[in-house]
């Protein structure tokens, strides 16, 4: 599949390009765009909106296509999944806050692709929530809900 670059310090720091992230990948710059749409990876996007992906996005897409290909769960399903992450808890937010969240009243979709005005986690940006990038590796996903629940 795909080799670990040594030189990077940082999992998340964005180093790939979309063509080299899908050659790495072995897998379309259509399939890794329609996981972008599909709210399962948000790359970094510099001021030119070119693509910047991380090693963490790598094992992300890795883990997104294993378990399409090997449990044969949908896209949806996958979503439907990671809606299930306790971010309110990772998160520490109050009874008040979860009252109001969007994500926390749905279960359809991760809390990363809920708008987020006026709320705790409308003070970071999705890509650098704790949430969303400690869970590029799918036995994370399953452990992280086990801990919270």
């Amino acid at each position: 599949m795909f080799e670990i670059r040594k030189d990077i310090t940082d999992a998340n720091t964005p180093v790939y390009t979309i063509s080299t992230a899908a050659h790495l990948l072995g897998i379309s710059i259509p399939t890794l765009r329609m996981y972008e749409k599909e709210g399962l990876i948000i790359p970094y996007k510099k001021e030119s909106n070119q693509r910047r992906y991380s090693q963490n996005d790598l094992y992300r897409v890795k883990c997104i296509r294993e378990t399409i290909n090997g449990t044969k769960i949908s896209i949806q399903g996958i979503k439907h999944l990671l809606s299930l992450i306790p971010f309110w808890k990772i998160k520490n937010c109050s009874t008040d806050e979860r009252a109001v969240c969007e994500a926390f009243i749905s279960h359809d979709k991760p809390c990363w692709m809920y708008p987020h005005k006026n709320n705790l986690c409308s003070e970071i940006p999705c890509i650098s929530c704790e949430v969303y990038t400690k869970l590029s590796d799918c036995k994370k996903v399953k452990e992280t809900i086990k801990i919270y629940l």
